[in-house]
Order: C-alpha cells, then structure tokens, then sequence
C-alpha cells in the first residue's frame, strides 16, 4: 500500500503496506501621528431588547389585572348580595360585573380587615336581564360601558400594535447606521472582527522563511514599497494593491504574509474569511467596509484575508438557491472596497487561500489582486533549509544527518517538518536521552506521516506469516527494479491502518513521471498479492490500497498522460469545475468502454510480469519473509544482505526481549533464559517496543 497523497503521484517516497481490514486588539499607531483611538461600541442592541421586553411586562401585567379578585358564577354572586355580605355599590361593564365581599363575610376567602373583590362574567347579549335581577334584588349598581370597551381595546388592539411599532422603529433607527459608527446594524455586529499586530507583535522576519526563495522575491517589491513608496512614485509605478498567496496547506502562506509585516514595520490588520459571515443579512459589507476604513486610517500598513475562498468563490455558479446570497454580497464589497484605493493609500491587501480555482474572476483581474504568488511544497533543498530553521530551537546529536532527512521527507510541507521535529524532541525526551539522535527523527517521521506504532498489538501467527511475504514481496521487487525509488526499509510492525509498510527513498523530488517509473512502481505494488498467495495459497484485504493505487496510475496513464498506445495522444479527463455532481465526459460510450479495456490490460499485465518475476526470485522472497518475522524490521543494507544469502548484523526479537528481561531482573536474581525462535514465535505474542 502506498502512503502517497492521493491528488497525484506526487513526489513522496512510495510506502507499500500490508492493509488492516479496519481579540481583537486595538488599533496601532501610524506613522503620522498619535493613535486613533478605536470607536466606542454602542450597547444599541441590548438597550432596545431590555426597553422591549419591559414593555412586553407591562402589557402582560395590564392584561392579567382587566379581572380583578376570584371570579364566581351569577348565581353565587346573587346568594352573596340577598346575604348582605356585598358592600358598596357593583360596577358593571359590557362583559362583567365587580363586586366587594364585606372582610369576613365568607370565611376562608375573605380577609378581616379588607374587602375581596369578585368578578361575574357576563354575556353581553343578556345585559337587560342581568339589570332587571340586580334591580329586583334591590342591588345598587353602576353602568360604566364606554370606558370599558376602551380599556378593552386597547389591551387587546392598540397595546401591542404599540409595541410592535416600538420595537420596529428602534430597529430601523439601528439598520440606518450599517455602515458604520457606534450601534450602527443592531450594535457591533457590523463591526470588523480584525486583529490588529504592530511591529512589537510582528517578531516574524523573512529569515523565519525558508524553503519558498521564490516567493519572498516577488513579495519583496511590497517591502520596498511600504518603506519608500516616494521610489516607485518617482517614474509613475504602481505598486500591486493586492496580493494572492496561493498553495497547499502549511505550506508558510500565513507565515509569509506575517514576514512582509515584520520586514516594512506596519500594522498587520488579520481576519479570516469566515469572520465576515453572520447569521443577520448584510453584516459581512458592512465588516468589509469598516475593516478597509480603519486600515486607510492606519495607513502604511497590510490587511491580510485568510481563507478568502470563504468568501470569494466564483459567482453564479453551483447549485444556487436564487435567493439573496450574503457571501456574494461581502464578495462584491470586497470588489468595490479595494477599487477605491488611491495610489497613496499604502494599503496593501494580501489574501490566502488553497483554492484558488474556485475564486470569482473579478477577485484575481488586474486592480485588484494583481498578482498570484505560488507558495508551493519545498523541494529537497527547501525542506533541508526548513529543518535547518527549526532544529535551532533543539538539541541535536552527533549522528543526526538533516540532508538525510530532508532527503526522506519527500512531499512533506513545512508544517509537517515542523511537526516531525517537534516529534522527535518529544520521543528523545521519553526515552531520557540528553540530545535527539536519528533514530528518533525516523520514528517521528514514521509517525507523522502514519501514526504511532502499534508494537502492543497482538498477532495471530498465520496473519503475521502473509504480513511478512506480503511485505517481502514488495521489497525484493523494488530492489530488483532498477527504475522503481530505491528501498528505504521494511517492517511489519503495525502502524496506523496497516499491519506492515514497506519504505522508498526517492533520489530526488519528482515533478513529472515517465512511463518506465509509472509501470516499475504498478509492478511493486502488485508483488506483496502474489507473494502472498503464493505463500499461503489465499489473498487477503490486504492489498486493497495497492490495488487502488494501480488503479489510479493506469487510469492516469491512460485518461491524462497519453501512454496508451490504442487511445494515443489525447486526453480524456474533462474539466474537474467541482461544481456539479456528475464529472463532465467528452467522449462516446464505445471510449469509455475502450478506457476500461486499457486500464485493465495495463493492471493485468503488471501482475503477470511481476509473477513471473517472483517465481525467479522466490527464494529472495522467502530469505527476507523469514527475516522479518526474526527481526521485524530490515534496512535496505539488511535486504540486501539477506538476498545475498547473509545474516543481518542486528539482534534478532528474542535477543531483544532477553536483553530488556535481563534488564528489569533484580540484582541477585539471574535473568530467564532468551526464548530461541529459530523460525519464528509461535502463536499470538506482543510485538516489542
């Protein structure tokens, strides 16, 4: 199985494995003169939700009061009035009557010192029979209709047309000021969340960036610029008003746009694409504008947009809604934001992203982001430059060989070689070692790209047996194909989803493939199958990632790079847009069938030359299967000695495990005799560390 990066063939080393089925702060000061200081944030917002919400007590308590007292039915109300226990005269309205209990005229209601109200709801339509029974009774009462109805009305009507029409007009008092100023759309969500760095804050100089020569030459001409701007204006230059860093991830795109910063001595306005966004319509303009106002105000200095994909994806494209898009409206502010620069503005914009095929077109035209710089993974020479920058930062031991590293990190970016120098600090550390040593750097490099060693993991003897001819196959072939990379080593210690890995070293970085290296590499993924059938007379899931990887170079070979001889020179991918589901196809179906017929011949017929290279070799194969299950790991000088019929000059397992019992025994007591595995351990052991 290979570890490649699956976008291409790429120039990493080839690994074969045995497959396991499983603040923002404030804002700095200019040039010109003493700092501006920020805008005070309006707390607009929480004012008018307070105001609401008091408003909304009030109604609530207005509506629960419009019945005063406990209510009872007409009936009792009557019982109550012919018992005399009713003082004062009844107030009666259009839908009620309300009434007073004299204090401890009903005991358990009434209190003893004041009177209880109670209230009779009535039905409007009886209002004459109610009046002729209250008089036959010889109640006093008093009508009072009219101001009921208003009271009534404006409870239910105008009092919460009122406070809808409140709380519209203060937000609409706060959509007035979205473009900026204190409570301006709803309080400070309209406000740019930038973070702003000085040069105290900027410690990073182009001396932290090594490995991209060719990028901080054409960002050089941003220094000067920032510097002297009085230079280019002398013969009527311009300089660029933005900048696009384009390239995989951690591959130092932040890291340089960090870099001009710290070299020009300006403020370093950052935010990310994603800050733009908000759940409330037109917040990412209204962040846009109030970012570029504030950097004019610190002019000279840099805004950096990370992730501007977030934001700048191409219009109009995809499977849009139709619907108002926000992302298209901070696009558009963006556009017309960096269109207002003046030649002395000293406002330079430099954007990131690692998506620079989706970018809207008017985002990369000239005026705007005039130029695209290409921030690349580093070559041999780049990433030796890299590890030379962070190992200054550690201690290193006499045996550590960073040219031989940087030779062994093929495709590695410079995040991943700042990760595995860091690994190798930690792994010399555990081990209690004063310095790190080599062996430490290949297991951080191991782990980086693969993950820890599994060395606890237990293993069935049969599956440990096809692991080994598995990997065994891979690494007799690839020493026998003088156009594959050369091997690096061979172990069938588990890591991360494989159970074993064989590793290649390249010579050098690849940028392009030929056909000899693309079918060398088919026949070395296709030895660990048949070494293994061959062996156990089964096949496993195992060599799934090799067929994969087969796969995908004979369907390269065939559909990008023209080295089929029935479909000849012409190419057959189609346009990779990413924006449709179905991937487009400008060929017949009589083509593709033709496709399918090719990759298939040139899969198959890398398996049976690779079989009939096996049957010449077998003993080779068998030689280094039997090794690795003695010493689970093998060098290529090891290799190379076992297939010359030699031993290798290293301990076998079982030396190892007698040494660490002899080790742990304690004094007096003499250590259990090593285990001698002439063939092999049997039954399922733990692999040890």
């Amino acid at each position: 199985m290979t570890s490649n990066d699956s976008r291409n063939l790429d120039t990493t080393a080839i690994y074969f494995a045995d497959e396991d089925p499983r603040s923002r702060g404030g804002k700095p000061e200019g040039r010109g003169g003493p700092p501006s200081p920020l805008p005070k944030r309006g707390g607009g917002v929480l004012t008018w939700v307070m105001l609401a919400a008091l408003l909304g007590l009030v109604y609530v308590v207005l509506t629960s009061s419009s019945t005063p007292g406990m209510k009872v039915s007409w009936s009792q109300f009557i019982t109550y009035a012919k018992e005399g226990k009713i003082t004062g005269p009844v107030e009666v309205t259009e839908s009620q009557a309300i009434a007073k209990l004299k204090p401890g005229s009903v005991p358990g209601v009434t209190e003893d010192k004041n009177p209880t109200p109670v209230t009779v709801l009535l039905d409007p339509r009886a209002m004459d029979t109610y009046y002729a029974e209250l008089r036959k009774e010889g109640i006093e009462f008093n009508v009072n209709v009219g101001s009921s109805f208003v009271g009534q009305l404006f409870l239910t009507i105008i009092g919460p047309l009122l406070l809808f029409g409140a709380l519209i007009f203060f937000l609409s008092r706060s959509m007035r000021g979205a473009g900026g100023g204190p409570g301006g759309m709803l309080g400070s969500f309209g406000k740019s969340r930038h973070r702003v760095q000085t040069k105290e804050s900027v410690n990073v100089t182009f001396a932290d960036v090594a490995g991209i020569d060719e990028a901080k030459e054409e960002v050089s001409e941003l220094v000067e610029f920032l510097k002297n701007p009085k230079r280019f204006q002398k013969l009527g230059g311009r300089i660029p008003r933005g900048v696009l860093l384009e390239g995989p991830p951690g591959c130092g795109k932040t890291l340089m746009a960090r870099a001009i910063a710290g070299e020009a001595d300006v403020p370093f306005f950052s935010i990310s694409g994603s800050d733009f966004v908000e759940m409330f319509v037109g917040v990412g303009a209204s962040r846009v504008r109030d970012l570029f106002k504030q950097a004019k105000e610190n002019s000279p200095c840099i805004i950096f947009l990370d992730e501007i994909d977030a934001v700048g994806r191409r219009r109009g494209g995809g499977f849009s809604s139709g619907g108002h898009d926000e992302r298209e409206q901070t696009l558009n502010a963006i556009l017309v934001e960096m269109d207002g620069f003046e030649a002395s503005d000293q406002v330079i914009v430099i954007a990131a992203t690692n998506r620079a095929d989706v970018l809207d077109p008017a985002l990369t035209r000239p005026g705007r982001f005039d130029r695209v710089v290409g921030v690349s993974p580093p070559d041999v020479v780049g990433r030796r430059q890299i590890l030379g920058v962070h190992s200054k930062k550690v201690k290193l031991g006499p045996d550590v060989n960073l040219d031989k590293i940087a030779r062994a990190t093929p495709s590695f970016s410079g995040a991943d070689l700042a990760a595995l120098i860091n690994e190798a600090a930690i792994i010399a550390t555990m081990s209690d070692k004063d310095v790190i040593e080599m062996v430490d750097f290949e297991e951080a490099r191991d782990k980086v790209r693969w993950g820890r060693a599994k060395k606890s993991r237990k293993i069935e003897e049969q599956e440990r047996i096809a692991t080994a001819y598995h990997e065994a196959g891979h690494a007799v072939v690839q020493v026998l194909n003088d156009d594959a990379d050369p091997l690096h080593k061979v172990t069938i210690i588990p890591r991360g989803q494989a159970m074993g890995t064989t590793f290649s070293l390249p010579e050098k970085d690849r940028y392009g493939y030929g056909r000899k290296y693309c079918e060398a590499t088919m026949r070395v993924l296709c030895a660990g199958r048949i070494a293994e059938a061959k062996k156990t007379g089964d096949i496993s899931s195992g060599a799934g990632m090799d067929i994969k990887m087969v796969t995908r170079i004979a369907r390269a070979m065939v559909l990008e790079w023209g080295m089929s001889e029935r479909l000849g020179f012409v190419s057959y991918k189609g346009e990779d847009s990413r924006e449709a589901f179905v991937a487009e196809k400008d060929y017949s179906p009589e083509t593709a069938h033709l496709i399918d017929e090719e990759i298939r011949h040139m899969a198959e017929h890398a398996f049976a030359d690779t079989a009939r290279l096996i049957d010449q070799h077998w003993e080779q194969v068998v030689a280094v299967a039997e090794a690795l299950l003695k010493y689970e790991t093998l060098s290529k000088d090891d290799v190379d000695r076992v297939m010359r019929g030699e031993a290798p000059a290293k301990p076998t397992v079982a030396d190892l495990l007698g040494a660490e019992m002899a080790n742990a025994a304690p004094k007096g007591v003499l250590p259990a005799p090593a285990i001698k595995t002439d063939d092999g351990p049997t039954g399922a052991i733990p692999l040890p560390a």
